[in-house]
């Protein structure tokens, strides 16, 4: 029930609603290929750089349910696949949410695909090559997608470690994208639009972003995403003062360790004077 729970799943017809989304390349095109041609796509980039808006973005795009599935250390195939449920007149089989979309010719997003355990990874495997098909060893299925599936993961290549990463045969299945933070004026639309600020606002807060990046290797483990971007700016609108909500929506969310610290509010107070 805990996983059910946390899957977004759309009805069987997209929201009229537009996700908004702001294009950095060729990113729209080359998607709308690998869905014509049933092509799976990994998408690649750090944390908060939009993937996960890109994807809904395409399926509305492309007028297809969207079925999310955020990948953990404990999914299982059965979470995915499916499982037979005990009631009280007999068992009944229960189709889990990459089922649901082979047969509904939905798009199916497994976000953060390299948390989850290899051998479950696996069972993805005939859904990428030319079979595009998913056996049900439990049943004895072995079903076509319908129409218009595809299977999209995506992973930041930043957590890599030996034991956490893609194996080869998997990697391999698969048409890669990488994503990055936009450029700063896309950066600062982006901003601006979902969270209203004003445009000067918008561009401070991603000229503070660009300078914090600057330490990825200078002891910072994480640097601010387009996200954090977009929450200081809420607060910002809010009532927030700025220096206020650069603390409490980028400072602290980045680092604990009090010299990091206090250097990251020396740049929201040299950025915001």
């Amino acid at each position: 029930m805990g996983l059910e729970r946390s899957i977004r799943s759309l009805a069987a017809r997209p929201t009229a609603d537009e996700p908004w989304y702001q294009p950095a390349g060729n990113e729209i095109a080359l998607f709308e290929q690998c869905h014509a041609r049933g092509l799976a796509v990994m998408l690649k980039g750090p944390t908060g750089c939009g993937k996960t808006r890109f994807v809904e973005h395409m399926a509305w795009r492309l007028g297809r349910p969207l079925v999310t599935i955020p990948c953990h250390d404990d999914l299982s195939a059965s979470d995915l696949i499916g499982r037979y449920l005990i009631r009280h007149d007999g068992t009944v089989w229960q189709d889990g949410p990459l089922t649901r979309a082979v047969r509904e010719g939905a798009i199916c997003y497994l976000d953060e695909v390299v948390e989850a355990r290899q051998d479950t990874v696996v069972v993805l495997h005939a859904l990428t090559d030319y079979r595009r098909m998913l056996p049900i060893d439990k049943t004895g299925e072995n079903i076509e997608a319908a129409p218009g599936f595809l299977l999209v993961v995506s992973y930041n290549p930043g957590y890599q470690r030996m034991l956490k990463d893609l194996k080869p045969s998997t990697r391999q299945r698969f048409v890669a994208m990488d994503l990055d933070f936009p450029a700063p004026e896309h950066e600062a639309l982006i901003v601006q639009h979902e969270s209203g600020v004003e445009p000067a606002v918008a561009r401070g807060l991603v000229s503070l972003a660009e300078r914090i990046r600057q330490l990825r290797d200078r002891g910072l483990a994480e640097v601010p995403s387009t996200r954090l971007l977009i929450a200081a700016g809420t607060l910002t609108l809010c009532g927030i003062p700025v220096r206020e909500a650069c603390y409490a929506a980028i400072v602290s969310p980045l680092s604990d360790e009090p010299s990091m610290v206090s250097a990251l509010r020396d740049l929201v107070d040299g950025t915001f004077v």
